[in-house]
């Protein structure tokens, strides 16, 4: 399909909407990513066009690795990739901004030169696609991304999402599910990048919408394999019904030098699972973690006894939070919204790093939110992993330019944007 066909097809509009600034820009993201395609590769011969969403959490900090339940958005913001199909079994990839990255399909083992390289995501894609046992095949793609790096909008999980969409649609009709997508995305960055995340961030980057995921899981099976899991329940919801906007600032804090504090929550949460046997704190119950807490201590240390706090009670708000916005109950989500910000801050403590005490941009950020914010225009939680990264606010809309008039202020231009939640999280445009 040319550009022009698909450009009054109405199929941008089904998955960007219908604002024409917002159609302006794609056409014209999508037209110059064809260009780019074209000076580096030479004019596709039988072009496909595969996109894929940033996400953003909505409730359930630092559960997901813990097996336990999040609420997940996809978003109008997206990794595009212009593609061509190839005889060789190779996959060469131009990723705007970046390097050019050519991977031999016939090598899918992980290779420590590549480790925590975008060179192991795809790797570690393609050779999820192979273990699931799906088909597999060389490409050339351009790929253009307005999901930026250390946003926390989850660019790493946008991108395998992108290379497990386009593994889909031009080798398997299609027909790979897009949780099988999230799942595959997972494996590479567990097994390739090396990188023991969760599975929320590619799971709403790749399924879409808005989505309550429970991650518990039972037996044993390998949950690459395990179709029952994890449990997704889609929720009809836009903030914009209630008269909110979601907006979503950067603090503009580095994240060098913090993969030690983020590994530190899953490992200290464990720790504590550990005690009762179990691997996640999922698996063990509430009551008897507040028995045993004396003894948990001696074993652990505080901070991984007030972590294993915030689990349980985030676990239950998240499950309030569907509640109360499938009975259209916004302002019961919004009490357990600001509840989960206080949770983040005082027992998660992923706001700050404990090693730099000078540099707290995200506590700076949240501060000020509670000042301009006020008593009733809006409230605002660490978004992600912490430290350093983004906040999130569901800001009154009549009030979320002067909002953001004052972030950036703060933080500097372009610091807070509005987003609003897609319907589609990876999906062929054409």
């Amino acid at each position: 399909m040319d550009l022009t066909t698909l450009f009054e097809s109405g199929r941008i509009e089904k998955i960007y909407g219908s604002d024409p600034d917002v159609l302006s820009y794609h056409k014209k993201r999508i037209t110059r990513a064809v260009e780019g395609f074209t000076e580096r590769f030479g004019a596709p011969r039988d072009m496909h066009i595969f996109s894929a969403a940033g996400r953003s959490e909505i409730g359930g900090n630092h559960t997901d690795h813990q097996r336990g339940q999040v609420l997940a958005a996809s978003l109008n913001i997206d990794s595009l990739a212009i593609t061509d199909r190839v005889s060789e079994n190779v996959i060469t990839l131009y990723s705007e901004g970046y390097d050019t990255y050519t991977i031999n399909l016939d090598e899918l083992e992980a290779k420590s030169s590549e480790t925590g390289s975008t060179a192991s995501l795809i790797r570690g894609v393609a050779a999820g696609f192979a273990k699931k046992g799906f088909k597999i095949g060389g490409f050339k793609a351009y790929v253009t991304s307005d999901v930026l790096g250390g946003s926390g909008l989850s660019s790493s999980a946008s991108f395998e999402s992108l290379i497990g969409v386009i593994l889909s649609g031009l080798f398997n009709d299609n027909k790979v599910s897009t949780v099988d997508i999230a799942k595959i995305g997972q494996y590479a960055e567990n097994h390739y990048l090396d990188k023991p995340c969760g599975l929320m961030d590619q799971m709403a980057c790749s399924v879409g919408g808005f989505v309550h995921i429970d991650f518990a899981k039972t037996g044993d099976s390998d949950p690459l394999f395990d179709d029952s899991y994890p449990k997704i329940e889609r929720i009809e919801f836009d903030p914009e019904d209630y008269g909110y906007t979601l907006v979503i600032t950067d603090t503009k804090a580095s994240h060098a030098d913090l993969t030690d504090e983020y590994a530190a929550i899953p490992k200290e949460m464990k720790e504590v699972a550990a005690f009762f046997g179990k691997d996640v704190l999922s698996e063990v119950a509430e009551d008897d973690f507040l028995k045993k807490i004396p003894d948990i201590r001696k074993k652990t240390g505080d901070r991984a006894i007030v972590r294993a706090l915030h689990f349980f009670e985030e676990n239950k708000r998240v499950m309030a939070e569907a509640e109360a916005l499938k009975r259209n109950d916004f302002r019961s989500f919004l009490g357990q919204f600001e509840s989960s910000a206080r949770s983040s801050f005082e027992y998660l403590q992923n706001i700050h790093p404990a090693n730099k005490v000078n540099e707290q941009s995200m506590s700076i950020a949240l501060g000020v939110s509670d000042v301009v914010l006020g008593s009733g225009n809006g409230y605002a939680r660490v978004h992600g992993g912490g430290f350093a990264g983004t906040i999130q606010t569901f800001v009154k809309s009549g009030f979320a330019d002067e909002y953001i008039k004052e972030m950036d202020a703060l933080l500097g231009q372009g610091a807070s944007v509005k987003y609003r939640i897609r319907k589609h999280g990876c999906i062929q445009i054409s």
